[in-house]
């Protein structure tokens, strides 16, 4: 079974024209607002699912600033979720920074919803403001079942691109500290904190609730970061995502492949890593 466990969809009505949609929202203008930049329909999703062999798909919206948006974005993704129900999860988008964010994640986990995800600070870092944002809705996951909680993050070395952050890994180390109890993934290979699961002392124990997408490792990594996560211990926690649609399934498989994971091990990271993680797949 193929499972991407990071793609992302929007309200109809964004899909047909984005540009009503940039005043005020400024993390939506940074990452949208070239041409280049690609929103999907989901018969587009479920199109490219049945080309590349991807069996269930996990969707997740954007964190406007807007609450209407929000909520019309999160409604999109429980209309596809129900219309689409062998092939599709969702999970809960927002800012954190709404007094409103707790509520809509339990209106939505309510409503099917697998979680939350993917909560993004993409004009600052994960900081200590940030953490206490981050509480109430980490409660509410808690009490519908532990239910898991995708949060963006990124390298803080290297070119500089569009979303990226101004994260650092002392701030994922503190955000994996302060909800220890909480199951996180970390998009984006967890800005590269994984290869501290092989210091002898504390990281392990700190990084036990962690979990890692591969979402733009192609556009990142050589392939050989699936090695790596091996060697590290961690490959039972890489969960294959795409950020679909920024990038293809095809191009995953291609860099999967150029790996030394052995086909049971390829089998883990493009699914079964993912069904143990959510308890509805």
């Amino acid at each position: 079974m193929i499972i991407d466990s990071h793609t992302h969809l929007f309200s109809r009505e964004v899909a047909d024209d984005r540009t009503p949609f940039f005043d005020n929202e400024p993390e939506f203008t940074l990452l949208y607002n070239s041409p280049k930049s690609k929103i999907a329909t989901v018969s587009q999703l479920i199109d490219t699912m049945d080309q590349h062999e991807v069996d269930i798909s996990i969707l997740s919206g954007f964190p406007w600033r807007n609450p209407d948006y929000t909520k019309k974005n999160n409604d999109a993704i429980i209309e596809a979720v129900t219309a689409h129900p062998k092939r599709l999860r969702g999970l809960a988008c927002f800012d954190l920074s709404w007094d409103g964010a707790a509520k809509e994640a339990e209106r939505c986990i309510d409503a099917g919803l697998s979680g939350v995800g993917e909560l993004a600070f993409y004009l600052s870092g994960i900081d200590d403001s940030a953490l206490r944002l981050m509480q109430p809705v980490m409660d509410v996951l808690k009490g519908k079942g532990n239910l898991p909680c995708m949060i963006h993050t990124n390298e803080p070395l290297g070119h500089h691109y569009p979303g990226k952050t101004p994260v650092t890994l002392e701030q994922i180390d503190n955000l994996a500290r302060t909800f220890s109890d909480n199951k996180i993934i970390l998009a984006h290979w967890g800005g590269g904190i994984f290869f501290y699961h092989i210091m002898k002392k504390q990281m392990k124990e700190r990084l036990k609730n962690i979990w890692y997408d591969t979402a733009a490792s192609v556009f990142l990594y050589d392939p050989q970061i699936y090695d790596m996560a091996l060697k590290a211990g961690v490959l039972e926690k890489i969960l294959f995502g795409t950020d679909y649609p920024l990038l293809t399934p095809d191009r995953y498989y291609r860099d999967i492949d150029q790996s030394q994971l052995t086909l049971e091990q390829k089998r883990m990271v493009l699914g079964e890593n993912a069904r143990a993680l959510y308890p509805d797949l």
